[in-house]
C-alpha cells in the first residue's frame, strides 16, 4: 500500500484530536474530489511497517492524547488497501483499544465486501459514498456531499 500523507496532530478529520492517514488508490474518481492526486495506486509514499509503528506509538503517546485513528485517501477500502488497512486496524484494536477508528470510503456500506467487511467490523465509525459534487454540502459535519452517510457501528 502506498500512502501520501500521515498526520501525527489533526483536528479536522474526526472528532477530537487525532492521527490521519491518507492512503493512495481510489477508483471512484469522483468529479470534484479535493484529493485527486490521491487516485493512482502508484503514488505517494510506501506504507512501511516503520510508519505502522510509529502511528501506534502517537496514538498510545499520553504527552498529546489523542482520540483515535482516522483513515481516509484516495480509499481506504481499495481492494489494493485491505490487506494493509485491516493489519493496522488490528494493530489499533489490540494495542490502543480505547482509541476509535473512523474511515472514510467512496464504497456504499450495502454493496461492501466480505474482504472490505473484515476492515468494517475493527472501525467504529464509517463515512460512505461516493462525493457527488451537485449535492456538496459545506454545512455537513464530517462529510462533503448529501448523498454521504455515517454509520456508528460500535
Amino acid at each position: 500500500m502506498n500512502y501520501h500523507r500521515y498526520y501525527p496532530l489533526d483536528m479536522v478529520n474526526g472528532p477530537g484530536t487525532r492521527c490521519t492517514l491518507f492512503v493512495a488508490g481510489c477508483e471512484h474518481r469522483c468529479r470534484g474530489c479535493y484529493n485527486q492526486s490521491t487516485w493512482r495506486l502508484d503514488s505517494g509514499h510506501l506504507f512501511t511497517p516503520q510508519l505502522e509503528d510509529l502511528i501506534i506509538h502517537d496514538l498510545n503517546d499520553h504527552r498529546i492524547p489523542r482520540q483515535g485513528l482516522s483513515l481516509s485517501g484516495g480509499d481506504p477500502l481499495h481492494p489494493a488497501n485491505l490487506s494493509a488497512v485491516l493489519q493496522l486496524a488490528r494493530r489499533v484494536r489490540t494495542e490502543c483499544s480505547q482509541k476509535d477508528i473512523w474511515l472514510w470510503t467512496g464504497y456504499c456500506f450495502a454493496n461492501l465486501t466480505p474482504a472490505q467487511r473484515q476492515v468494517i467490523d475493527l472501525i467504529n465509525v464509517l463515512v460512505d459514498g461516493p462525493f457527488i459534487e451537485p449535492l456538496k454540502d459545506l454545512s455537513l459535519a464530517w462529510r462533503g456531499s448529501t448523498n454521504q452517510r455515517i454509520y456508528t457501528l460500535r
